[in-house]
């Protein structure tokens, strides 16, 4: 595990491998920080930023290699322009600092900047900057044998605030549950589907939640049937993997606030018989990155005992092509009671969802939010780093999107037109699952509200930031874990 200490030593007087100075493209021209090291080791930190180009762009790197500092390299890391600074640039800049450590083999790494610290201060700056340190140090190499899995690991890291930080213990303990969360989640989403079946998925799950305090549920087939759960059925009846339902709950006493929180797990999305292509169909492995983070963040609930009843619920499948799949023109009773005509096998996440919704009802919660990898369309709508969020009530929706921001979590509110309802509309049932082409992102959600009941709801299509395909600050290539943070965010808050 990551040793994090918090120092007020002068950077160049800290013992470490490396140091790191995030700075921002003003402190190229005057900053107390940065003008005092670079006098400790003869101006070469300047001279080198200027002969590099390095402008302090945010995640631009330099590495310069001194004399006379207890540290023999000095990266200078960028946070951007002014105007742009605040603690997401902090997480990246953090993050890249453990990506460097990693490359030059650097086991002790000291991280300063200089004000202006985060909005809140200096401790949640800290809290950020750890962060960032310990998802940047993430890897997922256990199926490496080769060099990779070889390359030494960062063992310490060293904070360097601004200004001393009295409570500093308690933003890396924050730090490291929030980073926990997001590991699991990211670890769950790079395991191949094979090895992650719904099963397996849900007896992970289990074993966070049992250790963490929560009481576990898991419905099999069978029991699903029982109540009701045709969608979801319908999906998982392709698949030789057999179906589980997943209900984990935190219900304190004296909770201030219940919550049910729902996230898509199909452990691998074929398209069933609406085939996907096979380069649409090589990253299906991550269709479960709405789960990986409910089920994190709910086992982090328990750790930090929060003072908030939450259910966490997941409906885990395959969806699957064979003779037992289900077919275009079948007309499903959901768990609600409203029948869906299919017009499109591949618009699965939506059926499994819908039981999902309507199963947390039972709970009478103030407030639901599902996390899936829904539609494409809301890629082709925000890009791959922004997740899209449809909401049946205003205060939730900003409670979503100020919960994304805090957590570094980029989210983009969307409407939900009532208009787009008659895509919908189906001459055999109450609903397809599927509208037309354009707005499809819109029309999952509205397909969505429909199984809410008037219950305050979010809907977060995490379609694109799921997963990454380069690495940035503190983001791998491979799964994200994106969602666990903004939960925690929002549990969190949801009892202050």
């Amino acid at each position: 595990m990551l040793d994090l200490i918090a120092t007020n030593t002068e950077p160049a007087d800290i013992d470490a491998d490396l140091l790191v100075l995030a700075v921002g493209d003003s402190e190229l021209e005057r900053s107390d920080l940065l003008d005092r090291t670079d006098a400790r080791v003869g101006g070469v930190l300047k001279r080198a930023a200027g002969e590099e180009r390095f402008r302090a762009k945010p995640a631009q790197t330099l590495i310069v290699h001194v004399r006379d500092v207890r540290a023999q390299r000095i990266a200078l890391v960028g946070l951007g322009a002014a105007g742009d600074r605040g603690t997401q640039s902090l997480r990246v800049a953090a993050g890249c600092a453990a990506r460097i450590a990693a490359t030059v083999g650097a086991a002790r790494v000291a991280f300063a900047w200089s004000p202006p610290a985060a909005a809140d201060g200096d401790a949640r700056a800290c809290e950020v900057v750890a962060e960032g340190a310990l998802l940047g140090s993430y890897r997922f190499d256990k199926y490496l044998t080769d060099e990779r899995s070889r390359r030494p690991a960062m063992t310490t890291f060293i904070v360097r605030p601004p200004s001393d930080v009295a409570d500093s213990e308690r933003a890396f303990a924050r730090a490291r549950s929030t980073a926990r969360a997001v590991s699991r989640a990211r670890d769950l989403v790079n395991e191949p589907a094979g090895t992650l079946t719904p099963t397996a998925l849900a007896d992970t799950a289990s074993a966070w939640a049992r250790d963490a305090g929560l009481s576990v549920e898991v419905f099999d087939r069978a029991r699903c049937a029982t109540l009701g759960m045709g969608l979801y059925l319908a999906v998982a009846q392709g698949s030789t993997q057999e179906p589980r339902f997943i209900h984990l709950a935190w219900t304190p006493p004296g909770a201030r606030r219940r919550l049910v929180i729902v996230g898509k797990g199909v452990t691998f999305d074929s398209g069933g018989l609406s085939l996907k292509t096979n380069e649409g169909m090589l990253d299906m492995k991550t269709d479960m990155a709405g789960a990986a983070a409910v089920l994190a963040a709910a086992a982090a609930v328990g750790e930090e005992k929060l003072p908030v009843e939450v259910h966490a619920l997941a409906a885990c499948t395959e969806n699957m092509p064979s003779g037992n799949a289900y077919k275009l023109g079948d007309v499903i009773r959901s768990l609600d009671g409203k029948t869906v005509e299919i017009n499109n096998t591949d618009a699965e996440g939506r059926l499994t969802l819908a039981d999902a919704l309507s199963f947390g009802l039972r709970f009478q919660p103030d407030a639901m939010l599902d996390f899936a990898t829904l539609t494409g369309a809301c890629m082709v709508a925000l890009g791959p780093h922004t997740a899209g969020v449809m909401s049946n009530n205003d205060a939730l929706a900003s409670e979503v999107l100020e919960a994304g921001q805090r957590a570094g979590e980029e989210m983009w509110r969307l409407p939900l037109p009532p208009r787009l309802v008659e895509q919908l509309k189906s001459d055999v049932a109450d609903f397809k699952n599927t509208g037309e082409r354009w707005g499809g992102a819109l029309t999952a959600g509205l397909f969505l509200q429909e199984f809410v009941r008037g219950v305050p709801w979010a809907h977060v299509d995490i379609a694109g930031p799921s997963s990454a395909g380069k690495e940035y600050g503190h983001i791998g290539k491979g799964g994200t874990g994106f969602g666990a943070a903004a939960i925690l965010e929002i549990l969190r808050r949801a009892v202050t």
